[in-house]
């Protein structure tokens, strides 16, 4: 029970803004396998912050999970994390008809079985940045538990999401699929096993049965069939321009924008961390996260605006 409460105490660190944030535009990133945009226009005025985007750029290789893409993923969840700004954070990718392809298998033959080994417990470093687990003993260097992503983090899945580019939509809070897209834990059709924490999210969203029927037979479900089992939260039509899970990411996201986002990240906390623990642990640790919001201004805010019946104007203060 101890890890959970600490990790929740450590939400009392105020996030810091970036001195520069990404844009897909700057002539610097439209080289890069991982592209940061922070959203403007009507987004953007619902409130102070809105949405940043993480946009995966690798068309040669189908997105596939490589040292480059891991390395530069975890640079933008590394600077993200501080980014006081970043309400709702969007996966999606650049690359028309797919998600994430899953390890670069060609990348991953050129390697000795020592380094197999390190790059898997990078690629699960970079799972749990977005999406850290006590099960996954997922702790820093002074032995407390790592914290999620503060901010609510979506998948766009607009294509294939396969193995690890399943698995990297699993570490997100969200998922938003169109209905053609392709996704599966297919690691053993290749003789290999989920490595970046399949094993552990993919019961926690199914069931442990279910979980394991998928993981056995390699089987590949469409984005409705997804939608039926519980694996994503929603499964659209797809469009001509092939991004329609994207823009009902973006709805989605739009819907989150207005809400206090302390309530937000400390309900998510609330949320992750209780369901890893025993009822009464849990219930703690709701405790300690609801006591660090009743001194906010925005829960002043709230109550005046119910009062008044008027729209809350949320600061993140």
């Amino acid at each position: 029970m101890l890890r959970p409460l600490t990790s929740a105490l450590r939400l009392l660190r105020p996030w810091k803004p970036l001195q520069t944030r990404g844009c897909a535009s700057d002539g610097a990133a439209r080289g890069r396998e991982i592209q940061v945009r922070a959203l403007e226009g009507p987004d953007q005025a619902l409130s102070p912050a809105g949405i940043t985007e993480i946009l995966m750029n690798r068309p040669r290789a189908r997105n596939a999970l490589g040292n480059v893409f891991v390395r530069e993923l975890l640079e933008a969840l590394a600077q993200l994390r501080e980014d006081r700004q970043v309400r709702v954070l969007l996966f999606r990718s650049a690359v028309k008809g797919v998600f994430c392809a899953g390890a670069d298998l060609k990348e991953r033959e050129q390697m000795s079985e020592a380094e197999v080994e390190v790059f898997v417990q990078r690629l699960r470093g970079m799972m749990t940045e977005i999406a850290p687990s006590t099960r996954l003993g997922t702790q820093n260097k002074k032995g407390e538990q790592k914290a999620a992503f503060p901010a609510p983090t979506i998948a766009a899945l607009d294509g294939f999401a396969l193995g690890g580019g399943l698995e990297l939509a699993l570490a997100c809070d969200l998922r938003v699929a169109a209905s053609t897209a392709v996704m599966g834990l297919i690691e053993t059709t290749r003789g290999l096993l989920p490595g970046a924490g399949g094993t552990q999210r993919l019961p926690r969203c199914l069931g442990v049965a279910l979980a394991k029927e998928l993981i056995f037979t390699g089987r590949r479900l469409s984005g409705t069939q997804a939608q039926v089992l519980g694996l994503v939260n929603h499964a659209v039509a797809q469009n001509e321009e092939g991004n329609a899970a994207y823009h009902r990411a973006r709805a989605l996201a739009q819907e989150i924008l207005p809400q206090a986002p302390i309530a937000v990240r400390l309900s998510k906390v609330a949320i992750d961390r209780g369901m890893e623990v025993d009822i009464a642990s849990g219930m703690a640790i709701e405790g300690i996260c609801y006591a660090q919001n009743i001194p906010t201004q925005d829960r002043l805010e709230g109550m005046a605006a119910f009062r008044e019946k008027r729209p809350p104007k949320f600061v993140g203060k």
